[in-house]
């Protein structure tokens, strides 16, 4: 039977973990490294839904991190908690990768497979690709090719020449950007003004949407590892977990 150690040995052959951000909380969040486990479920998040239906000592791989800070108590009254008690309940492992995976796949995965650009990473997190297209077009672009209806933006320019790419909330990104385009999700009011005062359009791709398709990522991704056949690996829905969205 396969250990979790050998997941995450795997892993982070493909996606170091000492690239995360110091301040991101990737790796091994619940369990043990030498957890045996037959049964891996691969999520963009957790929740209580999710929880219940994972079945004992199964590991779950997921993109955000249970336990984001430190926890200086456990009373079971807020997210992390409440799911960290049904979790242990369970014998449930999790396994996340979060800034790591960012780097070395998801932007880049994000932007040539689903927005169908070319291109290339810069500056860990940015993917900057030459488009040289009208800005109404691309703003029609990433609508359809998202199959979102109402697109929040800020426009600087008729055309954008290189448009730079950060899925999740990348505006603390800004200085990294050299495209007079930017798209990433969470874009504020204060970080518009930011960049409207740089000449730098915005295309707020939203966090959900720029980064559901993690688990069909790394389902494939699994597929190469050398004892996957030992393995029942489940790729989860995760629209059941986040499928509002507010613009």
């Amino acid at each position: 039977m396969i250990k979790i150690k050998d997941i995450y040995k795997f892993i982070d052959k493909i996606s170091p973990y000492d690239i995360q951000e110091s301040w991101d909380n990737s790796g091994l969040i619940i369990g043990s490294m030498e957890n045996r486990i037959t049964d891996i479920y691969i999520s963009l998040d957790i929740d209580a839904k999710l929880i219940d239906s994972l079945p004992i000592g199964s590991l779950l791989i997921t993109h955000h991190p249970l336990i984001f800070r430190g926890l200086k108590k456990v009373c079971f009254d807020d997210f992390a908690t409440i799911n960290l008690r049904e979790i242990i309940k369970k014998d449930i492992s999790v396994l996340c990768i979060h800034t790591n995976f960012d780097k070395t796949h998801l932007n880049r995965a994000f932007c040539e497979d689903v927005l169908a650009l070319s291109g290339h990473m810069t500056d860990g997190f940015v993917y900057e690709a030459k488009v040289d297209m009208k800005f109404d077009d691309m703003v029609k672009l990433v609508s359809n090719r998202l199959g979102i209806k109402a697109v929040r933006y800020l426009k600087c320019s008729d055309v954008v020449k290189t448009v730079s790419v950060v899925c999740g909330s990348g505006m603390s990104l800004l200085d990294c950007v050299r495209g007079d385009c930017f798209l990433t999700g969470d874009i504020k009011h204060h970080d518009a003004n930011e960049a409207k005062i740089r000449g730098v359009s915005l295309i707020d791709v939203g966090h959900y949407d720029s980064e559901k398709h993690f688990s069909k990522i790394v389902f494939k991704l699994l597929k190469d590892f050398d004892m996957i056949d030992r393995l029942n690996v489940v790729e989860l829905n995760s629209d059941d977990i986040l499928s509002v969205r507010v613009f």
